[in-house]
């Protein structure tokens, strides 16, 4: 079993046996934190219906497989997983998961926090929102660019 892994799907996933991926045959780990990104059902001040996610694939694998080995380099991590949908996804739909299990929690909080950081402004995603007024392509935020550069000053 690969201790980095990491999934570019268009199905929904289980968080249930995601978790079990990460304790199986795994007791040396003392800690699992996770991140869950779902899509909201209000942004910009309007309700959205749908939110729909490109990528580049390959280059996405690629990228996110960096960040993942980065993490690794890091950190004490046993085993950490990325989950990350592509394709149409209603509000609720669960987008992104970002899993790591490791021995200590400073560990795991650390690296998972990197990794959605470093994910949402690295990886090649795009997001278009549908709303009642329309479509629209979303920009990464200035805050997801500012704490994305605050892990890149700690190397």
């Amino acid at each position: 079993m690969d201790k980095l892994q990491l999934s570019i799907q268009t199905d929904d996933f289980n968080i249930e046996d995601e978790y079990q991926y990460l304790r199986q045959g795994n007791s040396d780990s003392g800690a699992v934190v996770t991140f869950l990104g779902q899509v909201r059902d209000f942004n910009q001040g309007e309700a959205v219906s749908q939110l729909e996610l490109e990528h580049y694939p390959g280059m996405t694998e690629s990228v996110l497989k960096k960040l993942l080995e980065e993490a690794d380099k890091r950190w004490a991590i046993d085993r950490a997983k990325i989950i990350h949908r592509v394709g149409p996804l209603n509000a609720s739909d669960k987008i992104v998961w970002v899993a790591v299990a490791s021995a200590h929690r400073g560990d795991a909080f650390h690296a998972c926090e990197f990794l959605i950081d470093a994910l949402k402004t690295q990886a090649p995603f795009w997001k278009k929102e549908r709303s009642a007024t329309g479509e629209r392509w979303l920009d990464a935020r200035d805050s997801d660019q500012d704490k994305a550069q605050q892990w890149m000053k700690n190397d």
